[in-house]
């Protein structure tokens, strides 16, 4: 195929070529933006490594029942309610690496906006969350902690 059938194709498909135009501007833009976003996303494995190398903070943004159910060990649980960057457990740890986590992944990348609005230096959340976690066989530890 050359570049003139490939013109004669979008002029006949005029709609499918703006949709493969709109679909890949929305994939540049986002992938732009996850560069410029402050904050990296982990995936568990990454995560373990994280809080064995550098001692990081975990922050769960889940309820308490669903916190009490299953956590990270060593994770601090905090509602989302409560959740603010300038909170005493947080405030401490603006120079250290810290990690936010929930039950799927959403309410704890806005926190991790959040955090780096704050001035937080190492900011990271759990892509996936707790579900993921759990997908790649890490366990969890019951109870309050």
């Amino acid at each position: 195929m050359d570049f003139q059938e490939l013109l004669a194709f979008a002029e006949r498909h005029s709609m499918l070529s703006l949709g493969l135009v709109a679909i890949t501007a929305a994939l540049i833009y986002t992938e732009v933006a996850h560069l410029f976003r402050g904050y990296k996303s982990l995936r568990p494995a990454e995560l373990t490594g994280l809080i064995n190398r550098e001692n990081a903070l975990v922050v769960d943004l889940s309820a308490s029942n669903d916190f009490e159910k299953g956590h990270i060990a060593g994770s601090k649980s905090v509602q989302v309610s409560q959740f603010d960057p300038e909170n005493k457990l947080l405030a401490a740890a603006k120079s250290l690496p810290v990690v936010v986590v929930c039950r799927n992944g959403q309410a704890s990348a806005d926190a991790a906006k959040r955090l780096k609005k704050a001035g937080f230096e190492q900011v990271y959340w759990l892509d996936g969350g707790i579900a993921a976690w759990q997908q790649a066989d890490l366990p969890l530890v019951k109870g309050r902690n």
